[in-house]
């Protein structure tokens, strides 16, 4: 026997602007996981509810403190951190999410030591023994840019003596 797989369907048309009907899917969401304010707009207005509704609902959720961006955003980055990417991507990625630019500073700069976790992210990868050919500390350093860490974070994580520009 095939399994069926659930399909979303649309909103009915009276159910678009109902507030109630917006608020219960709205919270439907949040129950799952958090969510940026600009991406719960966009989930809600992408099942068929009114935009304008949507507008009026997350507005009233961002009053009562049920969707809070800053909070969000400091969730986001400690998950982030956790796994090992650095701040550059972190604040990359909520910024595609909708996430203003001064939530996204204070949640990058109320995170972890961002020296020592790319210390701790190159120590996984590469081992405790610093790279001591030119081509290797390349290697590393790529990596940890990748991962989302800054030219001054990287140098701490590789040794003083690297210079990431020549």
């Amino acid at each position: 026997m095939a399994a069926q797989r659930r399909t979303r369907k649309g909103v009915e048309g009276g159910r678009a602007c109902d507030p109630q009907a917006v608020r219960a899917a709205a919270v439907a969401l949040l129950a799952r996981r958090d969510h940026s304010g600009a991406e719960l707009t966009q989930r809600l207005v992408s099942r068929g509810y009114s935009p304008e509704q949507v507008t009026v609902t997350v507005g009233e959720l961002r009053a009562g403190r049920i969707l809070d961006d800053a909070r969000y955003a400091e969730h986001y980055v400690a998950y982030r951190a956790e796994r090992g990417q650095g701040p550059v991507r972190i604040a990359a990625e909520l910024g595609q999410l909708g996430v203003d630019q001064a939530v996204i500073t204070a949640a990058i700069e109320s995170g972890p030591d961002w020296r020592s976790l790319a210390r701790e992210v190159r120590i996984g990868r590469f081992g405790l023994a610093p790279p001591r050919a030119r081509a290797e500390q390349g290697r590393q350093a790529r990596f940890l840019q990748y991962r989302g860490f800054s030219s001054d974070h990287i140098r701490a994580a590789i040794g003083p003596d690297f210079d990431p520009d020549t």
